[in-house]
C-alpha cells in the first residue's frame, strides 16, 4: 500500500490548545462553566485529539519510528491534559492562587509516566495532595476526568496525599511500580518533587530486593499466562514473552536499583555496553512500531498479533514477499528475532543485577561463600577453560573461545553432562565470539562429535539445544538451521516457529525414551528400548525433519538433501545417512496415511509398506511421527490419532514380516471376534451371537476392543428399547476430543445430515469412522473438538448435539433450519488454501478415492458429502483431517451399484461439483452445482 508522507506540522502543544480554549470562554464572556461552553470545549478537544493522532500515524508511516510515535502520542496527551487543567482553574473555577492546603500536582503514572503511549493505551493519572482532599481539589479532578472520559479516553486515576502514596507503596507492589514511573504533568512542581523524594528515601532504598523478586515473579506469571514459549505464532506484543512488558520490567528494576531516569544512564553504570544499549533501543522501537500500527489498524487496544491482522501489519510495515517466504512470514520472523534479542538483554541485565546484589549484601554473600557446597566457583576435573559458578558453567577467562573455538560447543556439552545452567557472563562472551564459528570449526571432528552428544543426550537435550539456539551458536554451527530460526509458518496448525518446533520434538523424544510419556504413547515407549543402536539416527532425523521449511521446493525433499550433506560431517556412515534422509523425506507418510486413508483397505497397507520396506524403518518412522505431531502444539495430539497410528503400525508390521494376507486377515478378524465374545461372556448366548454377527472384519480390525465392548452395550440397549435411531456420547480429557456415536438405518445422506447438525451446533468434526452392520444399519463414530474443560459441561454439550442429530434424522427439525442456525467459526479471511479435488482408482482395489483439499469453514463437510450423494455415489468410508485452517478429506466411494468410478467424463463432473463446493460459501450454490453436474 502507498505510505503517506509525514505532515511537516508539529502536533499541537499545550499553549496552542490553551489559547483556543480561552478564546471559546472569552466568546461566552469569560465564563467557562456554562454547559454550552463545555460542549464547545469538548468538541475542540476531540478534534485536536483526532487530528493529532492522524498526524502521529502519518509520521509513523513516514519515518517508521515506533518509539517516536509513542512519544508523540504521549506529548499530545500531555498538551491536552495541561490545557484542560489551566482552563478549569482559570475559566471554570476562576482561581488565581491556590492556598497551601489546596495545592495539587498532577502526575502521569504507569506506562503514561514513561512518556510513551499507544493509540489505545489507558491514561493513568495521579492527583497528588499535600494533606486531605479539599472541595476545590475534588471539583477540579472531577471536571478533568469527566472531560477526558467524554473524549472517549480510558482513564485510570487515583487521588492521594504523599503519606498515603508512601504507605501504600510499601505494601502493594503495583502501586510501588506505578509511582516509580511517575512524571510531572502540571500543577505544583514542589509537591511532586516532595513525593518523589519521600518515595526514594522511604520506599526504594529499603525494598530493592523485594521489588526485584516481585517483578521477576510477576514476569514469570505473565509468561505462563500468555504462553511460556517466546515463539508462539500469535504473540502478544505487550505482555507476551519477549514483548514490550519484558523491556519495561528491566527498566523498572533498573530505576529501582540504580536510580536512573533514562535508559542511556545504564551504559555509564556498566550495566549495558553501548552495543547492548543500542540493541535495547532497536527492540523497543520495533515493538512500539508494531503496537502502534496494531492499535491504529484495529481502532482499539488490541495487543495480540492474530493471524487475521498479521498480513495487514506486514503491509503497513513495508515487508515484501521473497521466494519461499511470504511478506507476513518475513515480518513475523523479524518479530521473533526481536523477541529473542529481548531474552538476551534480560540475561545480560540479570547478570549485572546479580553482581550488584552481591556487592550490596557482603554479609549474606560471605555466608553463602563459606558454605562448602556453594563456593563462588569450582573447577571441573580435567577442564581448564571452564569453572562452575553457583551451579552455572562460566568461562575461566575472556580468551577461552579465542584459544580454542571448539569450546563454543564444548561449553554446552559440559553443561549438559554436569546438569549445569549457564552463567550470563559466559553467554555474553559466546555471543561476542560467534564469528569464530566458521567453516574450520564446522568441519572439526571433535566439535561435531560433541554436538551429536548434546543432541542425543540422555539428560536434557531440549534445554541445551534451546540455550545453543538462544545464544546464536546453533544457527552458526548448522547454517541450514540458522535459516529457519524464528521462522513462522502462516497457518493455524503450527503453534510455534520452525526452530522451536524442532527443539520441542527432541524434548518429546527424550521424554518418551525416559518413560515419562508411556501412558500417552504406549507403542512408541515400547519400541524405544529396541532402538538403542539407532537412537542417534532418530534424534538427528527429528532435528532435521523441517529444516528446509521456507524454501521454494518441497521441504521434505530439500530436507533430505540437507541431511545427505550434513550427516557425514556429523560422523554418520553412508548407510545411516541414507536412513536419516529417508525418514526426513517421508516424515509425513505415516501421519497422512493413518489419518487420510482407509486402514481396513488392503491396498492402503500394501502401498504404505512399499514405501517403508523394512521393520526398522517402520519403528523409526512411528516414533518420529508421534514426536512430530506432539511437538506441533497443545491439543494437536489426541488418543484418536494414537489409535490410528497403532493400527497402521500393526498392519504394516504383519505385512513386512510376511504375515499379511487375506487368510491371516480373516484369522486376525476371527481372533478379535473371539476376544469380543470373551468380554461379553456374561451376556445371554442369543444376544451375544447377534452382536458378534453384526460386524464386518474391517470394524473388528480397526476398532479398539474397549470401544467394541462399549458399542456392543450401546446397540444392545438401543435394541432393547426398540430405538432404531439412537445416539451415545463420551468425552476424554486425554484425547481432547468428544465422541458421538450414531446408530441408524444406513442411507447415502446419513453422514451429510450428521455433519450438518454438528456444524449448526458449532461443533468442528475432526474425524469420522463409518461402519455398516450386516443387518443394514450404520454405526457412525464422529469425533468433534472439545469445547469445555470440565467433563460435565462437555457431556451436556455433546448430548445436545446428539439429540439434534436424532431430531434431524427423525424429521422433527428440517435441515435448512438447522443450517440457518449454525454459528460462525473463527475468522479465516486471512488465509488462502488453493482448492483441489483428486480422484484416484489406484489407492484401493474396491473403491474410488476422492481427496478434497481446501479452506475449512462451517458446514463444509456437510456440503461435500451432500454433493457426493447428489452425484449418486455411495460413501463407504470418510477420513476427515484438519490442519488448522486447511482440510484434507478423503472419501472412499462407489457408484450405487457398487462399482468404481472409471468413466473419465463422470469423474470430470464429480470434480467440477466438488470444486464448486470448495469455492463457494453460499449453501445453495454447491447443491445447484452438484445437481447440474449430474
Amino acid at each position: 500500500m502507498d505510505k503517506p508522507v509525514a505532515d511537516p506540522r508539529a502536533l499541537p502543544d499545550a499553549e496552542t490548545i490553551t489559547a483556543a480554549l480561552a478564546a471559546i470562554a472569552e466568546q461566552a464572556g469569560g465564563d467557562g462553566g456554562a454547559s454550552d461552553v463545555r460542549a464547545k470545549v469538548l468538541a475542540h478537544l476531540k478534534a485536536v485529539l483526532r487530528t493529532g493522532r492522524a498526524e502521529a500515524e502519518r509520521q509513523l508511516f513516514a519515518d517508521g519510528k515506533g518509539h517516536g510515535c509513542a512519544r508523540r502520542l504521549s506529548d499530545l496527551q500531555d498538551a491536552i491534559i495541561g490545557a484542560i487543567y489551566d482552563f478549569a482553574l482559570v475559566h471554570v473555577f476562576q482561581v488565581a492562587n491556590l492556598s497551601q492546603g489546596e495545592r495539587i500536582a498532577l502526575a502521569a503514572v504507569g506506562g503514561y509516566g514513561r512518556g510513551t503511549l499507544a493509540p489505545g493505551s489507558d491514561i493513568d493519572l495521579l492527583f497528588v495532595l499535600p494533606y486531605k482532599q479539599t472541595p476545590l481539589g475534588e471539583q477540579l479532578a472531577e471536571y478533568m476526568l469527566y472531560m477526558l472520559w467524554d473524549m472517549g479516553l480510558k482513564v485510570g486515576h487515583a487521588t492521594r496525599n504523599i503519606d498515603d502514596c508512601v504507605r501504600l507503596s510499601k505494601s502493594d507492589i503495583t502501586i510501588a511500580t506505578t509511582i516509580l514511573e511517575a512524571r510531572f504533568l502540571t500543577g505544583n512542581k514542589a509537591l511532586f518533587d516532595e513525593l518523589m523524594e519521600r518515595y526514594d528515601t522511604d520506599v526504594v532504598s529499603r525494598t530493592a530486593s523485594q521489588f526485584i523478586q516481585a517483578k521477576l515473579a510477576e514476569r514469570d506469571a505473565r509468561h505462563k499466562r500468555m504462553g511460556e514459549a517466546r515463539f508462539v505464532v500469535e504473540p502478544n506484543v505487550k505482555d507476551g514473552k519477549g514483548g514490550l512488558r519484558d523491556l519495561h520490567t528491566l527498566f523498572w528494576i533498573a530505576k529501582y536499583v540504580y536510580r536512573v531516569r533514562r535508559r542511556a544512564e545504564l551504559v555509564k553504570l556498566g550495566v549495558f555496553t553501548r552495543r547492548d544499549y543500542n540493541l535495547f533501543v532497536k527492540c523497543e522501537d520495533f515493538l512500539w512500531a508494531v503496537r502502534c500500527h496494531l492499535h491504529f489498524l484495529t481502532g482499539k487496544a488490541e495487543e495480540r498479533l492474530s493471524f487475521d491482522l498479521q498480513r495487514e501489519l506486514a503491509d503497513r510495515l513495508g515487508y515484501q514477499s521473497h521466494p519461499g517466504l511470504e511478506d507476513v512470514e518475513r515480518f513475523m520472523k523479524h518479530y521473533f528475532l526481536i523477541a529473542k534479542d529481548v531474552g538476551d538483554l534480560t540475561r545480560i541485565f540479570c547478570a549485572a543485577l546479580e553482581e550488584q546484589e552481591i556487592k550490596n549484601a557482603p554479609v549474606l554473600s560471605g555466608l553463602i561463600q563459606a558454605l562448602p557446597f556453594a563456593r563462588r566457583s569450582t573447577t571441573i576435573r580435567g577442564i581448564k577453560d571452564f569453572v562452575i559458578d553457583r551451579q552455572r558453567i562460566n568461562v575461566a577467562d575472556d580468551e577461552v573461545f579465542a584459544r580454542d573455538p571448539v569450546n563454543l560447543i564444548r561449553m554446552f556439552y559440559l553443561a549438559d553432562r554436569y546438569g549445569l545452567e549457564y552463567h550470563p557472563e559466559a553467554l555474553k562472551l559466546v555471543r561476542r565470539s560467534l564469528k569464530l564459528i566458521d567453516k574450520t570449526l564446522r568441519t572439526d571432528v571433535n566439535a561435531n562429535a560433541l554436538f551429536v552428544r548434546i543432541l542425543t543426550s540422555r539428560n536434557d537435550p531440549e534445554l541445551n539445544l534451546r540455550r545453543m539456539n538462544e545464544a546464536g551458536v546453533l544457527g552458526r554451527f548448522v547454517p541450514d538451521f540458522g535459516r529457519i530460526v524464528a521462522m513462522m509458518q502462516f497457518n493455524m496448525y503450527h503453534h510455534y516457529t520452525v526452530d522451536e518446533h524442532l527443539i520441542r520434538t527432541i524434548g518429546v523424544l527424550a521424554d518418551i525414551e525416559k518413560g515419562n510419556l508411556a501412558e500417552d504413547h504406549p507403542l512408541a515407549a515400547e519400541l524405544m528400548p529396541g532402538l538403542t543402536d539407532d537412537r542417534a539416527i532418530l534424534y538427528v532425523a527429528l532435528f532435521l525433519h523441517d529444516i528446509a521449511k521456507g524454501r521454494p521446493e518441497d521441504h521434505s525433499v530439500a530436507g533430505a538433501d540437507v541431511a545427505r550433506k550434513l550427516c557425514p560431517r556429523l560422523g554418520f556412515s553412508l548407510e545411516d545417512t541414507a536412513t536419516i534422509a529417508w525418514l526426513i523425506e517421508d516424515h509425513l507418510l505415516m501421519s497422512m496415511t493413518a489419518q487420510g486413508r482407509d486402514l481396513s483397505d488392503r491396498k492402503t497397507i500394501e502401498d504404505f509398506v512399499a514405501r517403508v520396506q523394512t521393520v526398522k524403518r517402520l519403528k523409526l518412522l512411528l516414533v518420529l511421527t508421534v514426536c512430530d505431531i506432539r511437538g506441533v502444539g497443545p491439543g494437536v495430539w489426541n488418543g484418536w490419532k494414537g489409535q490410528l497410528l497403532r493400527t497402521l503400525y500393526a498392519e504394516a508390521e504383519l505385512a513386512l514380516t510376511g504375515g499379511f494376507s487375506e487368510t491371516s486377515r480373516k484369522s486376525r478378524a476371527e481372533s478379535r471376534r473371539a476376544a469380543l465374545s470373551e468380554r461379553l461372556a456374561d451376556w445371554p448366548e442369543a444376544e451375544r451371537a447377534a452382536i458378534l454377527g453384526l460386524h464386518y472384519d474391517n470394524y473388528l480390525l480397526t476398532t479398539d476392543l474397549e470401544d467394541q465392548v462399549r458399542h456392543a452395550e450401546f446397540i444392545r440397549r438401543s435394541d432393547a428399547e426398540v430405538r432404531p435411531l439412537a445416539s451415545a456420547v463420551r468425552t476424554d480429557a486425554f484425547q481432547a476430543m468428544t465422541e458421538i456415536t450414531i446408530l441408524a438405518q444406513d442411507h447415502p445422506r446419513l453422514l451429510s445430515v450428521i455433519a450438518a447438525a454438528c456444524s449448526s451446533a458449532g461443533a468442528s468434526i475432526d474425524g469420522a469412522h463409518i461402519f455398516t452392520t450386516t443387518d443394514g444399519r450404520a454405526l457412525d463414530v464422529i469425533q468433534i473438538e472439545r469445547e469445555f474443560e470440565a467433563d460435565e459441561d462437555e457431556l451436556r454439550r455433546a448430548r445436545r448435539i446428539g439429540r439434534l442429530i436424532e431430531d434431524v434424522l427423525r424429521g422433527k427439525v428440517s435441515l435448512p433450519a438447522v443450517q440457518a442456525t449454525k454459528k460462525r467459526a473463527r475468522a479465516l479471511s486471512a488465509f488462502h488454501v488453493e482448492p483441489a479435488v483428486k480422484i484416484n482408482n489406484t489407492l484401493s482395489n474396491r473403491f474410488t478415492v476422492i481427496e478434497v483439499e481446501g479452506l475449512d469453514r462451517p458446514a463444509l463437510l456437510s456440503r461435500l458429502t451432500g454433493a457426493i450423494s447428489d452425484l449418486k455415489l455411495d460413501i463407504r468410508s470418510a477420513h476427515i483431517t484438519t490442519f488448522g485452517e486447511k482440510v484434507i478429506d478423503s472419501f472412499y466411494v462407489t457408484a450405487l451399484i457398487g462399482q468404481k468410478i472409471e468413466d473419465a467424463s463422470r469423474q470430470g463432473r464429480i470434480r467440477k461439483a466438488l470444486m464448486a463446493v470448495l469455492r463457494q460459501d453460499d449453501a445453495d450454490k454447491p447443491k445447484r452445482a452438484a445437481a447440474a453436474a449430474d
